[in-house]
């Protein structure tokens, strides 16, 4: 039975600053999943801290509000538990970029299926304006007041780079072609990352709505072909005008495709009636 987007919707209305990007996003993700045709029970949303990460709140699925950084440990976790749930991910470029670096790079490399949506705003929006791990060279803000010394990260070389087996941008203020990235990344199997410029309205006057119309170009427009993986490394380093869509996709077993413990299905539907603990908790407790 299919879902719509309106059925997404729930009765908590989001909190974030008027115009925020995170708007745009929500509701592209909710008729990103209809489209998709994930099912709400057997779909799972996690997300970290930030002003994104309280979308899980505000979408009529199952929701995980994790710790600052650590959405990936815990859907990884998710994952192998049970394999035929769909999950996305919801993290900001602090809490996926900074703090939760580590993890996002090993769970490239597993490439288990999964959807991982970045809220870039290129800025810490929820603790008002502190510079991020993507914000640009000389950007002000309370933490840089000198201006940033730092090159920002380009999340998008290092997916692929990094094993992602689908890696897309996409701009929060061009709704369309990102709902189009949306769901190719929701039905891609494997690991997909999908950066999507996320204006922040309210501290960060740099990179703004108006900045990433005049400097966004859409790839397939360009005959891109996102098998080409030395294509899309040249497109993923270019920063004079900005390429969003589908920059690589490739296929690749998943990890829980090949995982021998999960052979007999997901682990949450083993018989365990016959597995006696006894032992293990006289020897532990």
């Amino acid at each position: 039975m299919s879902v719509t987007a309106k059925e997404l919707k729930t009765e908590l209305k989001p909190d974030w600053c008027p115009g925020c990007g995170d708007f745009a996003i929500l509701n592209g993700l909710k008729s990103s999943v209809a489209e998709a045709g994930l099912q709400p029970h057997n779909t799972l949303v996690v997300s970290g801290i930030g002003c994104s990460s309280k979308l899980p709140h505000w979408i009529k699925c199952y929701g995980f509000h994790t710790l600052h950084g650590r959405s990936l440990p815990v859907a990884q976790g998710v994952r192998m538990a049970n394999h035929e749930l769909d999950i996305i991910v919801i993290s900001g470029d602090g809490d996926g970029y900074g703090i939760g670096m580590g993890h996002l790079v090993h769970a490239m490399r597993r490439n288990m299926r999964m959807a991982v949506i970045v809220h870039n705003n290129q800025t810490y929006g929820l603790t008002t304006g502190q510079t991020s791990p993507t914000s640009d060279l000389g950007y002000r803000s309370k933490s840089t007041p000198l201006g940033n010394t730092e090159v920002p990260v380009n999340p998008i070389a290092l997916g692929i780079i990094g094993g992602a087996t689908f890696v897309a941008r996409a701009f929060a203020g061009d709704v369309k072609h990102m709902n189009m990235v949306l769901v190719r990344a929701l039905k891609h199997t494997g690991f997909a990352l999908v950066d999507v410029f996320q204006p922040c309205v309210t501290f960060n006057k740099v990179n703004t709505y108006d900045f990433f119309r005049s400097t966004t170009y859409r790839l397939e427009d360009q005959g891109h072909d996102p098998k080409d993986k030395a294509a899309a490394l040249t497109r993923a380093v270019e920063h004079e005008r900005l390429p969003i869509g589908v920059f690589y996709e490739e296929s690749r077993p998943t990890y829980e495709g090949t995982h021998p413990a999960l052979a007999d299905g997901p682990l949450v539907k083993h018989d365990i009636a016959d597995i006696d603990l006894t032992a293990a908790i006289e020897e532990f407790f």
